[in-house]
């Protein structure tokens, strides 16, 4: 039991590989990663020192409070670095009320796991921690010279080891989207109508890619493509059983905190990149001048101040958006931040705003509602909060999308679209075929299998 248990921790620097090099070293673990070039700033993790699930409704707060608990009278010896220490690693289900299906037969609706290994990367700097729990009555001052042996043992077989050559992403077997157009269309017709009807004013839909292979799913290959194509975005993986895991590059920060600075932000409304400089303004500009994109914009931002307001003493939110452009598409953006009230850490913050109007819709039960009696395939920890947690409870989680879901020979992948009174099914579906695009490519799916 973690009650029973005093957790140390110790970290020392060490040579700065690159997160992939930490992954590929320890593939046949569980492992996690979080990681964006923007920022500077990485974290992989890697076997398992603690597990915290949650399955109440209560699953937020149940995560903090045993977080809370994991932590309490820990014993971090972290050479005096404040970004280096234990990180919780984990995620939440979409909706409060998810039950394992098929797809995501392991995951829990709140699974959190701190790593017995940790690698953490700032700029051109990096650290390795192990993480243990020992019992509360033993005498862990003297242990800590065997632990700091094991983490000198294992920062040499990190550097030692050969870099691992990472194959290509096989061709794949089979790749299958369950819901035909058809369907798609009457959705999303029945939504317009309930707009022009009731209180409902945008819902987000999704719908599902499932791909087959005749081997294991190539998630280090995967990985190494979005780290190249997708830098910027941040890259996640949550790979808490050998062969089961969930990864991706979301554009989409939930929340992060750090004591009571608040950081997230607005992202709704989309269109492709262009081939030349001049055609991608063009876009831009059509996406910055079309009033369907900038009503669905507006009302994620009003969504986000709604939320934001009643917990901050101060709170900064550009009236007009800007662009943040991506590899294969561009997005409206509005940066987000402000000062909290009360440094309760992330998890409150995160419960607040999950699900914003961005994956969710407006109002949110409304749009909820909708969105399970619509979409045929469980929604599982996509478009859902996926990120980190340390031992003063701050972090950083991003919305899971851009993502996949795997198991040993199978994947999962969803894509969503915004849906408000003027959408119309074609243009939407065809926003859907944009953002499956990242996450297929990485996993070896050629274009022309796109739909």
């Amino acid at each position: 039991m973690i009650d029973s248990t005093r957790l140390v921790s110790i970290s020392e620097s060490m040579k700065s590989l690159t997160p992939l090099n930490v992954l590929h070293r320890v593939r046949g673990q569980s492992r996690f990663m979080w990681a964006n070039e923007r920022d500077g700033f990485a974290l992989v993790g890697f076997g398992t020192a603690a597990e915290l699930v949650a399955w109440s409704g209560s699953r937020f707060m149940s995560i903090q409070r045993q977080a809370q608990t994991l932590f309490k009278d820990a014993v971090i010896l972290n050479a005096d670095q404040p970004h280096v220490g234990p990180r919780l690693f984990g995620g939440f289900a979409f909706q409060d009320d998810f039950v394992p299906d098929n797809t995501w037969t392991i995951y829990a609706p709140a699974w959190f796991i701190l790593p017995h290994y940790q690698f953490t990367q700032v700029g051109e700097s990096a650290w390795l921690t192990i993480n243990v729990r020992l019992p509360v009555d033993e005498d862990y001052e003297a242990i800590i010279p065997e632990l700091r042996q094991a983490l000198q043992d294992r920062i040499a077989l990190l550097i030692e080891s050969e870099d691992v050559q990472v194959e290509k992403a096989g061709e794949p077997a089979s790749l299958d989207y369950p819901m035909p157009y058809n369907t798609w269309r009457d959705n999303i017709l029945e939504a317009t109508h309930l707009m022009n009807e009731t209180a409902l004013k945008k819902v987000v839909l999704s719908r599902v890619a499932e791909i087959g292979f005749d081997g294991r799913v190539n998630i280090d290959a995967a990985l190494a493509y979005l780290n190249q194509q997708y830098a910027d975005s941040y890259r996640f993986l949550f790979e808490p059983r050998p062969a089961h895991a969930f990864f991706g590059a979301t554009p989409e920060l939930l929340a992060q905190v750090q004591g009571d600075q608040l950081r997230t932000m607005g992202l709704a409304g989309s269109i492709r990149r262009g081939s030349t400089g001049e055609e991608d303004d063009a876009y831009a500009s059509t996406l910055l001048n079309d009033p369907k994109e900038r009503h669905e914009h507006a009302l994620v931002v009003a969504g986000l101040r709604e939320r934001l307001e009643p917990v901050t003493s101060a709170l900064h939110i550009p009236e007009t958006p800007g662009i943040l452009k991506l590899n294969n598409i561009q997005h409206l953006h509005t940066p987000v931040t402000g000062i909290l009230r009360e440094a309760n850490g992330v998890l409150p913050l995160v419960e607040s705003l999950h699900p914003t109007p961005a994956l969710g819709g407006e109002p949110r039960d409304v749009a909820l509602k909708f969105i399970k009696d619509a979409e045929p395939v469980p929604r599982g920890w996509y478009a859902a909060p996926v990120g980190w947690l340390d031992p003063n409870l701050d972090g950083a989680f991003g919305v899971a999308i851009r993502s996949a879901v795997s198991q040993e020979r199978r994947v999962w992948l969803y894509a969503g679209a915004g849906i408000v009174a003027d959408s119309q099914p074609q243009k939407e579906w065809d926003e859907t075929a944009l953002k499956f695009r990242p996450m297929l490519e990485a996993l070896g799916i050629k274009e022309k299998m796109h739909v």
